[in-house]
């Protein structure tokens, strides 16, 4: 049995989906590293060890893999968002691919072979959104992001993966914050005013929206920060205060106020234009997602005469980006403002054949079934925990010709794939897309058709 701090050299054979190398000891027990590439011959610390397996830590890099470059942000390693930032793209592109055909093959007991991965046009600078928790550690005040599985901030003014404008933004309102002597956030007390800065841009419009969560309603000296912040930026066309006074993780509170602008920016994806909301849902890298809901298209096969429902739809950018290809698209969201964005986002294109419902998904697909509606064509795009078995099966029973599903986790991806299966439904192309390069995280979009029942099976006996 292999000892606490004991040094052991061993090779990388694989990668974990979040994003360490799996290596074995001489008696065979599997040891997980991070920071490694596949390939790399390591001698390692042994930092924890269980019954089945152990932790370790790169002491030395004996003969490094032929994927492994130098990683270009001093703090990834501690940051942990960007865990293939010291491996190539091609080798990570790889990795990732290899990630959504195993979950096939091994959650969802699924043979396909999944086509090439989609590759992302920006590889740095390609998020639309940043959210920054503000903090005072070792008396000194901090912004980036938290550790993995802490509540440390890692601090991170300029993030690789961030606009250059970013930066700029969040170090005025620090330099605003320290000179006026406002208060941030402390978790243990709750007390203190400034929790995030929440910014967002436009890929296509250029547009940025600022966006201060506060554990209260008002900013000291917020007309002087709107004036500093539109001298620093003057691509701002939104500065709001989101008010948040509860003892929680989720970062928004629901009561939003205006300092200067617009409540909303605008952006074009796939020639629809859109109005966001801080609270709407949007993908974070524009060019890869307009790769992305192409494809969906691509799989969807869609007419003039099919009527395409939409679940999980945001503020309606697949169905939007659809709506000329179909009859009909019928959009369903939870969130209520999403919802107020849809609808003024097929306003504002013309859009004349959607409709959108404020509703959990599972719901509204059920009163759907009930008022008759059978789309031929479903699209899901759940978040990471996939869709509920029930929504599953009242998707079914809607018998649509194809359901196009989108997911951001090749995990549940499979899982409900593989229950489609049972309810008549057969894999037939799958494709990854990755929206979120230097990053564990990958997309892949799912085609799933109905199974034709040939008139001998449908006998009884």
């Amino acid at each position: 049995m292999p000892q606490k701090n004991e040094i052991a050299q061993i090779r990388i054979e694989d990668m974990t989906q979040e994003g360490s190398g799996v290596g074995h000891l001489q008696d065979g027990m599997a040891v997980f590293v991070p920071h490694c590439a596949v390939g790399d011959l390591l001698e390692v610390r042994l930092i924890k060890i269980n019954k089945t397996h152990c932790f370790g830590r790169i002491e030395q890099v004996l003969q490094p893999s032929a994927d492994r470059i130098s990683p270009d942000c001093p703090v990834s390693r501690r940051c942990g968002g960007c865990v293939f930032r010291h491996v190539s793209y091609p080798a990570e592109l790889g990795y990732k691919q290899r990630f959504v055909q195993e979950n096939l093959r091994r959650i969802g007991h699924l043979a396909l072979q999944t086509e090439p991965i989609l590759p992302s046009p920006l590889v740095d600078g390609y998020r639309n959104k940043a959210q920054y928790p503000i903090r005072m550690q070792q008396g000194r005040l901090t912004a980036g992001f938290f550790a993995p599985r802490t509540h440390e901030v890692i601090d991170c003014v300029s993030c690789r993966l961030q606009p250059k404008a970013f930066a700029q933004i969040l170090q005025e309102i620090l330099d605003f914050v320290q000179e006026q002597a406002i208060s941030v956030y402390d978790e243990a007390s709750q007390t203190g005013l400034l929790r995030h800065v929440y910014l967002r841009c436009g890929q296509h419009s250029g547009e940025i929206m600022v966006c201060l969560v506060l554990n209260g309603k008002t900013l000291p000296k917020q007309e002087l920060l709107v004036q500093r912040l539109l001298q620093r930026e003057p691509q701002i066309v939104s500065i709001l205060l989101n008010i948040n006074e509860q003892n929680t993780n989720v970062i928004l509170g629901a009561q939003m106020q205006r300092l200067y602008g617009k409540p909303f920016l605008t952006d074009r994806l796939c020639g629809v234009e859109f109005c966001l909301s801080p609270h709407a849902f949007y993908q974070v890298n524009h060019p890869a997602a307009e790769l992305l809901y192409g494809l969906a298209a691509d799989y969807a096969r869609l007419d003039q005469t099919q009527t395409v429902l939409d679940l999980y739809c945001g503020a309606g950018t697949i169905g939007l980006s659809m709506a000329h290809r179909c009859k009909q698209v019928i959009g369903v969201e939870i969130v209520a403002q999403a919802v107020e964005n849809a609808i003024e986002n097929a306003r504002q294109n013309q859009i004349e054949n959607a409709r959108f419902l404020c509703a959990d998904a599972a719901q509204a697909a059920a009163q759907l079934a009930a008022e008759g509606v059978r789309p031929q064509v479903v699209i899901l795009d759940p978040p990471r925990k996939g869709c509920a078995a029930a929504l599953l099966e009242t998707v079914a029973q809607m018998a649509p010709q194809r359901v196009v599903y989108i997911s951001c986790n090749s995990a549940t991806l499979a899982r409900d794939c593989a229950i489609f299966a049972g309810l008549g439904y057969q894999l037939g192309r799958c494709r990854p897309v990755d929206l979120f390069p230097r990053t564990a995280h990958v997309e892949a979009v799912a085609l799933l058709e109905k199974k034709e029942v040939r008139k001998d099976e449908s006998k009884d006996g």
